[in-house]
Order: structure tokens, then C-alpha cells, then sequence
């Protein structure tokens, strides 16, 4: 797996703790095994190792302050990082920590890391109580939110003498992470994803409309990170406040009827569709055409069911992997078993939205995987870019098992 390595440009940067020695290591081995090292440090990083040790075993010049250097003039924090396939954070102190999640950019490391917008691995280190701390929990958590990936600190023998969860890992295992994460940048190339995402809304008449909670945070992370291992991927939206995701083919719509649609449309041309979108099961028999006024008469309504997205395409398949999800309230696994079988889908998604502070609208969720083959698996609680990963990682395997 050294091979891996060779050729590729990779930014380590060093912030200011005792831990800063084995990014010596970390640098060694990456060199070691041809990868390209630019190194950039914070002010505090300097106190521990000096640029030179880094620049003579990189053969390249440290990027250490924002102003006073010679290339300062040059946007180096911008030159550092153009083209790298890997930013590396090790050690990364609950300092800077703080600042990377938290959008400042006040030092050389906090700055670059503000202008890349490729793959990023942190490495903590720090004392058990700072770990453990509440802000650098959260801290961590809105990384992860971020697409950022985290390496978590080890139990150990720690600077100040005690035994706790705070040692930074060891460079060989930091070595073995980013090469998995260099491998994943490309492991999707070739494959065509369609996704579906968000609510979709059903009008009553021109000021009013029915629809649901969802918020497209789940299907907008699918197709984030499969663009960002070399998939292509058309994204069927819903109405919702996100960015579309670089790098993808936006669709938007609105009525279960034209996802249904747009669906149908780009299916024969994909080889997986993960249906995330919370589709509503029933619109109004009849759309007004002015607004209805208020009256003192209770107001009845006729609905009829929607259009079912997922059976159509249980017709119309012609080999590709189909991945539903499942929002249940109640006998979550259960349902969603059923749900897989009734659709002929190779993979169900189930999550309870009546658990509290996931679901819809959350940047988290807590959900289990099943396939067609019954194998169950239940996932911790973690961010929706970590469920998207783990997803497409599962995907991958049912459909290239070989590779």
C-alpha cells in the first residue's frame, strides 16, 4: 500500500502541543513512502520543533508566518495547498480546534486551512479533561459536519503524567488512514449515482401548500461525498435553504409528481439511485385557483395518494442498485424490512424519527443498514457526512465487490 503515497502532494500541519515530535515521524514515513510534504505551523508549533527540522527532512520551505516572509506577497496560504490531494492536521490542539470549526483564520495553519477545499484528516491531541470538554466536543462535531475526517486520540501516557484519552495516534496508523483516504478519492469513478433529496410540497392553492419536516441535509451529504470520490451524480431536489453540492447535476422540483418524473427520466442512465427525499403520500384531489378564504365552516379537503417512486422504479429497473430510506416512529427494523422486501430494493436506510435531536433537520442521525441478503447493521449516532461515507462504502461492495 507504500506505493499509495507515491507522487502524491500532501500538507501537514503542526499546531502548538508536546505531541508536535511525532509529526517529525509522520513526515518521515510519508516521505519515505514518495508522497510530496508541504509543512505549515502554527506560532506555538515553533516553540516545540523548529521550521528548519521540518523544511530539511521536506526538502521544502515551512509556511510558518502570514506576514514578514519573503513570500508572503504570493497568497502563500493559498500556493501551499493548491493541488495537494491531503490536508493533515497532527497535532491539532483544542486550540486550533476551535478555530478551524469556528471559521477564524488568525495563523498560517487556521488561514490555509480556511482556503482547502479538498480532504482533510485531523489528529487531536491534548490532555483527557480538555479532550472530554464540552466546546472541544462540539468542535469535533461540527468538523465531522463539515466533511472533515477525524482521527481520534488513543489511551495513554499523557505529557502531564496521567493515563487518558488525549494521545495523539501513532504516525504508522496516520500513515494507514491517509492512505485509505487518498485510495476513496477516486474508488467511485465511473459510477453514475442519481439521488433524491428533500421534501416535496403539494399546493392547496396559490399561498398554501402541504409538505413535510425534511430538510435534504442526508441526500445533498450522498451526493456531496460521492462527487468527492469520483462519481457522477444527479441530485433530484426537493425544496430546500442548501448549496447544491459542487460537482453535481442539480434538478429541482417540487410535486411528487414531477420527482416521480425527473426519476423515471434519469434512471435508465444511472447504476445506483439512493432515495433519500421524504415524498408526501397524498395530494389534494383539486388545486384551488384563488386563494381559499377563511371561514367560520370547518374546511374538508380530498387527497389522493402520490405516486409511488420507489415500486415504479421496482418495474423499470434494469440492474441498478436501488437504496431506499425508511422514516419510522415505531418497530423501526421491522418496517423497514418490509418496506425493502415490498420494493425489491437491495438496500434499506431505517431511522426513528421519534428519537430526540436526529432525524430531520439534524446534522445527525442514528440509523441501521439492511440489505437484501438480511444482514442488519445498526450504525452509533454520528454526523450525516459519516452515514453518506459509510453508505457509499457499503454500496461499493455490493456492486464492485472485486475491487
Amino acid at each position: 500500500m507504500a506505493n499509495s503515497l507515491n507522487g502524491r502532494k500532501i500538507v501537514l500541519g503542526v499546531s502548538g502541543g508536546i505531541a508536535a515530535y511525532k509529526a517529525v515521524e509522520l513526515l518521515r514515513l510519508l516521505t519515505k513512502a514518495g508522497a510530496s510534504v508541504h509543512v505549515v505551523m502554527t506560532a506555538s508549533a515553533k516553540k516545540f520543533v523548529t521550521p528548519l527540522t521540518f523544511a530539511t527532512l521536506s526538502g521544502h520551505p515551512v509556511y510558518h508566518e502570514i506576514f514578514d516572509s519573503e513570500h508572503s506577497a504570493a497568497m502563500e496560504h493559498l500556493q501551499v495547498s493548491e493541488n495537494a490531494d491531503l490536508l493533515i492536521i497532527a497535532p491539532a490542539t483544542a486550540n486550533t480546534l476551535g478555530k478551524l470549526a469556528n471559521g477564524l483564520a488568525d495563523d498560517p495553519l487556521s488561514t490555509l486551512f480556511t482556503g482547502y477545499d479538498g480532504t482533510v484528516l485531523v489528529a487531536p491531541a491534548m490532555n483527557d479533561k480538555m479532550w472530554a470538554h464540552a466546546a472541544v466536543q462540539e468542535n469535533i462535531r461540527k468538523m465531522k459536519r463539515m466533511g472533515v475526517h477525524v482521527m481520534n486520540p488513543e489511551l495513554g501516557e499523557l505529557a502531564c503524567g496521567v493515563t487518558g484519552l488525549g494521545r495523539l495516534a501513532e504516525p504508522a496508523d496516520m500513515v494507514r488512514e491517509i492512505q485509505q483516504l487518498l485510495a476513496q478519492q477516486s474508488d467511485l469513478q465511473g459510477i453514475k449515482f442519481l439521488v433524491t433529496a428533500g421534501p416535496t410540497r403539494e399546493h392547496l392553492d396559490p399561498v398554501r401548500f402541504i409538505t413535510n419536516r425534511s430538510s435534504g441535509k442526508m441526500g445533498y451529504a450522498v451526493a456531496r461525498q460521492a462527487v468527492k470520490r469520483g462519481a457522477e451524480v444527479v441530485l433530484i431536489s426537493g425544496p430546500t435553504h442548501l448549496e447544491p453540492p459542487p460537482g453535481v447535476q442539480l434538478q429541482p422540483c417540487q410535486r411528487a409528481q414531477e420527482m416521480y418524473s425527473l426519476v423515471m427520466k434519469h434512471l435508465p442512465d444511472c447504476d445506483v439511485l439512493v432515495m433519500t427525499a421524504a415524498v408526501g403520500d397524498f395530494s389534494p384531489a383539486e388545486v384551488q385557483k384563488e386563494k381559499m378564504k377563511k371561514s367560520d365552516q370547518p374546511l374538508v379537503l380530498h387527497f389522493l395518494p402520490t405516486v409511488d417512486i420507489l415500486q415504479a422504479v421496482a418495474a423499470k429497473k434494469t440492474g441498478q442498485f436501488v437504496v431506499g430510506f425508511a422514516a419510522e416512529s415505531e418497530n423501526v427494523v421491522q418496517s423497514a424490512q418490509e418496506k425493502l422486501k415490498r420494493k425489491q430494493l437491495d438496500l434499506i436506510v431505517a431511522n426513528n424519527i421519534s428519537a430526540p435531536g436526529i432525524g430531520f433537520q439534524s446534522d445527525n442521525n442514528q440509523v441501521t443498514l439492511i440489505d437484501s441478503a438480511a444482514t442488519i447493521e445498526a450504525l452509533p449516532l454520528m454526523s450525516k457526512v459519516e452515514i453518506a461515507d459509510i453508505l457509499l462504502d457499503r454500496i461499493k461492495s455490493k456492486i464492485a465487490p472485486s475491487s
